[in-house]
């Protein structure tokens, strides 16, 4: 089946995020099974050998006969210096055929052009205008808009001012993620000129992720307010739960990230960032209950359809 079929065979228009400690084998077949996209960061398993075990997994669960409904699956290689794994998992990547390809922190032509090669797709992960320049010269199929507001590693511009200046840039695949929570959300993406969204922090708080039961707990009871945008933790501008400072003592006015970056510090466990201090996005006080994935793609059709519906009717008047 082709990229462009099955992502017209979508049942919402949405990728589930791969994040960083917190997407595992489990919410990505759930994702896949329930219609859309389910991605995970190949460095959420601490080797190659154990990101083609996982691959194998999802392979295995979605190949099911009794699986009907299937959104391809995706994978986020991390295109930065400090990744060592780069090389060795981007083969893996190749040998298996991921179908779509999520790079961050770096648009290289050698990586897009390995899954051209099979015919899988690439979506870079940009935060202005250059980056998405940058990365369509690397030969993107499409772009991550992560906007003001995401959680994880963002940005701080306005969606609808990004999408519109990258869609007079570029007919590729547009993405937009950024405190994306409810259905409605995702319809007003799309109305604004986006093609599918990236939806992470709401996917953190269901049955299938794999973050610790404390994590989300805190996306339960937090809010905007709670969220903090700092470079103190990780070394990059990314989107904090306050509480979650506070509970490893930690006073930004004081505390400062010795260095810049680095992904085999942080995947080695040496870092508290995304282990024991969480992320998420503004969106998180649309968080109150922690459901089934298929649960919550039920909910967000519905809010999805509602919001449509409306926006038939005002155009209609």
């Amino acid at each position: 089946m082709s990229f462009d079929t099955m992502t017209g065979r979508l049942s919402l228009p949405v990728i589930a995020a791969p994040m960083f400690l917190a997407s595992g084998p489990e919410l990505v077949i759930a994702a896949c099974r329930g219609g859309i996209v389910g991605a995970f960061p190949a460095l959420n398993q601490r080797s190659t050998a154990g990101y083609e075990d996982w691959l194998n997994r999802i392979e295995a669960a979605l190949a099911e006969p009794s699986v009907t409904a299937v959104g391809p699956h995706a994978v986020n290689l991390i295109v930065h210096k400090t990744n060592t794994r780069l090389a060795a998992d981007l083969d893996v990547t190749v040998r298996h055929k991921v179908p779509i390809v999520i790079t961050s922190l770096g648009a290289a032509r050698e990586v897009v052009d390995a899954v051209h090669a099979y015919g899988g797709k690439v979506f870079h992960d940009v935060i202005s205008i250059r980056q998405a320049e940058k990365a369509i010269g690397a030969g993107v199929d499409g772009i991550i808009a992560v906007c003001g507001g995401a959680g994880g590693h963002a940005g701080t511009l306005n969606p609808f001012a990004f999408l519109q200046e990258l869609r007079a840039m570029t007919d590729r695949t547009l993405i937009l993620a950024g405190a994306i929570t409810t259905g409605g959300h995702v319809a007003a993406a799309i109305a604004a000129g986006a093609d599918l969204v990236s939806v992470g922090t709401r996917f953190i708080a269901t049955q299938e992720c794999a973050a610790v039961a404390g994590y989300k707990d805190m996306l339960v009871s937090s809010t905007a307010s709670d969220i903090v945008y700092t470079a103190k933790i990780s070394g990059v501008n990314a989107n904090f739960m306050i509480p979650s400072l506070q509970a490893n003592g930690i006073k930004l006015a004081t505390h400062s990230h010795e260095g810049p970056i680095d992904m085999d510090a942080e995947l080695s466990g040496e870092s508290k960032a995304w282990r024991d201090i969480w992320s998420a996005g503004q969106g998180v006080g649309g968080i109150r209950d922690i459901p089934s994935v298929a649960e919550l793609l039920q909910r967000l059709k519905g809010e999805y359809a509602d919001a449509s519906q409306r926006i038939t009717r005002r155009a209609a008047a």
